[in-house]
């Protein structure tokens, strides 16, 4: 779930609500968990409310920092040092706890995270 945590740091780092995202694992033999999966994330984002608005951001901030989010996560260091961190934690662990990820996050992607806040 190494995806799962650098599009939260992501969010964050623009000033959005990370609880906006979710990416969980549902079988197709699993329809009652993913339709249990859908039905809690479309109430968690409905209570959270507008985009943006939420936040306290008009629609031209919101923007800026949108476009912001799609330059970080476009540029190729980033993508070839998450790639790196992604198949050297398969490599030392298979399944790892969700702090020992940001853990790891933090530590290989500082530099490019920090970008964000710049």
């Amino acid at each position: 779930m190494v995806m799962n945590a650098l599009i939260r740091r992501v969010l964050d780092g623009i000033g959005l609500n990370p609880d906006r995202f979710s990416l969980q694992w549902a079988s197709a033999a699993e329809a009652p968990r993913f339709v249990r999966l859908i039905t809690e994330f479309t109430a968690q984002v409905r209570e959270l409310g507008p985009l943006g608005s939420s936040e306290g951001l008009d629609g031209e901030e919101l923007r800026q920092r949108l476009d912001k989010a799609l330059e970080f996560v476009s540029d190729r260091k980033l993508r070839v040092a998450f790639g790196n961190l992604t198949k050297n934690l398969r490599k030392d662990g298979g399944k790892l706890s969700d702090e020992a990820i940001e853990e790891a996050l933090a530590a290989k992607l500082a530099k490019q995270l920090a970008r964000l806040h710049g």
